[in-house]
């Protein structure tokens, strides 16, 4: 599985790429479960899109039905809830990915929201698919550090220097947690730095994965919409996102 971005795709899309492309380097998968950000949040518990199929440009991709049941069988913790992926992006910017890549693969969407049992929600997804010999993946969504007057957090103040902080010591603590596979330190970390919008996705991917038998991360790329962007239009450093790309084998 991995970590994966959700911002725009000119700003984040070719660092998400890059975790699917290391999939598909591996194995074909017949389904993607995708833990997503929860940015509007309506309760604290996580919740499954649990049938039917969703559809984008590309076409449409169904939903894993069965393994949903099965997930759900196997806790409290996680509720069918189509609705409450209605206003959310994290999930649905990742389909095209696996349209194109993995045309025969199903999607199983769960928001996870940043509480202290989102490892847990990994974990018992992690059970379903080990019960039932399901052939999966386990991706969670996550940007990372929003820094900047523009998100009203500049505790280094504003230029390129407070930026680089954002980047290279603000990110660095949340990514050092993945890559070594500590989800359950995740949600206590992003909630103290401000450096992870999705981290109970995040916790559950880590979880889940280490849960199917992952022993460790590797971080295949690190960057910030700042340092994209400027490439492209050259604007005063004032505000950045952060985005990483993660891999678990």
């Amino acid at each position: 599985g991995g970590i994966v971005p959700h911002a725009g795709w000119v700003c984040s899309g070719a660092v998400a790429a890059k975790v699917f492309a290391a999939i598909r380097l591996r194995r074909k998968p017949a389904t993607f479960v995708i833990f997503g950000a929860v940015h509007y949040l309506g309760g604290d518990q996580a919740t499954i899109f649990p049938a039917g199929a969703w559809r984008t440009p590309l076409g449409e991709v169904r939903v894993d039905e069965q393994l949903a049941r099965w997930v759900l069988s196997m806790t409290g913790l996680i509720i069918e809830d189509p609705y409450a992926h209605e206003r959310e992006h994290s999930i649905e910017v990742q389909v095209p990915f696996i349209q194109h890549l993995f045309p025969e693969a199903s999607i199983l969407p769960i928001g996870v929201p940043p509480s202290d049992d989102a490892a847990e929600v990994g974990r018992a997804v992690a059970r379903a698919i080990r019960t039932y010999s399901v052939d999966a993946v386990c991706i969670g969504s996550t940007d990372l550090t929003h820094y900047g007057p523009s998100y009203g957090y500049v505790p280094k103040g504003i230029g390129e220097s407070a930026l680089r902080w954002a980047m290279e010591v603000n990110d660095r603590r949340i990514l050092d947690l993945i890559v070594a596979l500590r989800a359950e330190q995740i949600v206590a970390e992003a909630r103290e730095s401000h450096n992870a919008c999705g981290a109970g996705a995040t916790a559950a991917a880590v979880a889940a994965c280490s849960e199917l038998g992952a022993s460790r991360g590797i971080l295949l790329e690190h960057t910030n919409s700042y340092q994209v962007l400027r490439r492209i239009s050259p604007e005063p450093p004032r505000d950045a996102v952060g985005y990483a790309a993660v891999v678990f084998g």
